[in-house]
């Protein structure tokens, strides 16, 4: 018996079935595709999508609480340098980081380095950082956030399968001490990056006695002064450094506007002043032979906020100040920190912070103030001296990196349909930064976030969850079209 073979009759690609079928195929793969590059690719175009809601905004502002609980203190933030709660948050830090895909490790100045070699590794490295301590009774933005946020974005990178198009590496450092609390010098991780750290640091010790050297081999770091050499990075092999900040100023809020872009970072030198006298009876040592050092500390006080709040005065008459403009004195701001009476009432010692946008300036002011103080010590009877605990100089940002920057803002902006009263606004920092310390190294560019009231260096401190969001969005943005 011969076997017939069976087949399907031919469709003619003319006949109307033919066109029916083909029609609904390439509309079943068009979708898919759109599908597909929406959510594997996921670009910055689309600011509303889960992903980045996610990731940009809810995980980051749940990461930022999570290190705001790791404290030194009960009932207040507080984590300073290598501290036990430093550590626990290292830590978590180093493991938010594999999460996102980053290598990460921790150098002998206790900064944390998570990093994502390109496919071009001999490429120039794009740093991406901020800080990982507090002052005392601190909020949980400043610094952590900026740290958290870079973290996010390069999540979203390696989620979206985009971490391979990256041209150049891109590494995040959550540094370990920019606030200088614990040893009274700011910019110790920073600056140890940048190569500007001496080795005496090492020799500082904080107000328990303590030495770094100590502190750093309490927690297994090398502290030789070869081993700060080893922490240095070569500027041939760095193409710039971002940072991201709460503004811990006002103008943001004051103009409706939750991102801008700093144009430079004031200079700042803190100094220690010690007046010494002499411990007389309350009741027998006449008022004209008294030498009360506490006095003498008020009128010294006083004599540097008259200096800072009318420069003008002694400026304007001083030949070698003639080029001193209205705009080189409006950034200047001189505070008093703290103030104590130690080992006993005959001893004052408080501390200084003159600030400037103008080098120059601010070297006028501690030479006018150091020149008053001596002349007031002695009409007072009292020993007077000052010691410079840090100096750091005004930083200005790149032109080219800030533009590239403000671009990445202003498109995160309009995704998410902010209502720009103009154009994303330019903005001079008085409050110091890790950027000071690594302008020594590359070229440096700063996002300021919105934060409410300008309040920081407070448990009152606070950024809305969005304006965390739109930082996630303009860092994601500036990573694709700069990296």
């Amino acid at each position: 018996m011969n076997s017939m073979a069976f087949s399907l009759p031919k469709i003619s690609p003319f006949s109307p079935i033919f066109r029916l079928k083909t029609l609904i195929i390439v509309t079943i793969i068009s979708f898919a595709l759109v599908f597909v590059s929406g959510t594997d690719r996921g670009s910055v175009g689309n600011g509303g999508d889960e992903l980045y809601r996610e990731i940009l905004r809810d995980e980051t502002v749940e990461r930022i609480k999570e290190l705001g609980k790791i404290s030194d203190a009960d009932g207040f933030l507080e984590r300073t340098f290598l501290s036990p709660a430093s550590i626990r948050a290292i830590e978590l830090i180093q493991s938010w980081m594999m999460d996102a895909g980053l290598k990460t490790w921790v150098d002998q100045m206790g900064n944390v380095h998570g990093r994502f070699e390109a496919a071009n590794s001999t490429a120039e490295t794009l740093l991406i950082g901020s800080h990982l301590d507090t002052v005392i009774d601190a909020g949980m933005y400043d610094g952590s956030m900026g740290v958290v946020c870079a973290i996010s974005a390069l999540k979203v990178f390696k989620l979206n399968g985009m971490l391979g198009e990256l041209q150049r590496p891109v590494e995040v450092i959550a540094f370990s001490d920019e606030e200088g609390v614990r040893f009274q010098t700011t910019f110790l991780g920073s600056a140890a990056v940048a190569g500007i750290l001496s080795g005496s640091a090492l020799q500082i010790s904080d107000k328990s006695g303590i030495k770094m050297q100590e502190v750093l081999r309490e927690n297994s770091l090398d502290a030789t002064e070869e081993s700060l050499l080893q922490v240095k990075y070569e500027p041939k092999s760095v193409w710039g450094y971002v940072e991201v900040h709460i503004e811990q100023g006002p103008v943001l809020e004051s103009i409706g506007c939750p991102l801008g872009i700093v144009q430079g970072i004031a200079g700042q030198t803190r100094l220690k002043v010690t007046v010494k006298g002499s411990q007389g009876h309350a009741g027998t040592v006449p008022m004209f032979m008294r030498q009360d050092p506490m006095v003498a500390s008020a009128e010294l006080i006083v004599l540097l906020e008259s200096l800072c709040k009318h420069p003008e005065s002694f400026l304007a008459y001083d030949d070698q100040c003639g080029g001193f403009t209205r705009e080189s004195l409006a950034g200047l701001v001189c505070t008093v920190g703290e103030i104590s009476c130690w080992p006993s009432a005959s001893n004052v010692n408080f501390t200084v912070d003159i600030r400037a946008m103008d080098d120059t300036v601010r070297e006028a002011i501690i030479f006018e103030f150091s020149k008053r103080l001596d002349k007031i010590c002695d009409n007072r009877m009292v020993n007077c001296s000052t010691e410079n605990k840090h100096t750091a100089k005004a930083a200005n940002c790149d032109s080219e990196l800030s533009l590239q920057l403000k671009h990445a803002a202003h498109s995160a902006l309009k995704k998410m349909t902010v209502d720009l009263q103009g154009d994303v606004p330019l903005l001079m920092s008085g409050a110091g930064h890790d950027a000071i310390a690594m302008s020594h190294l590359t070229k440096v560019g700063m996002i300021f976030v919105r934060c409410r009231g300008g309040v920081s260096h407070s448990p009152e401190e606070y950024v809305l969850d969005d304006d965390i969001w739109a930082t996630g969005l303009a860092l994601l943005q500036f990573l694709e079209t700069s990296t």
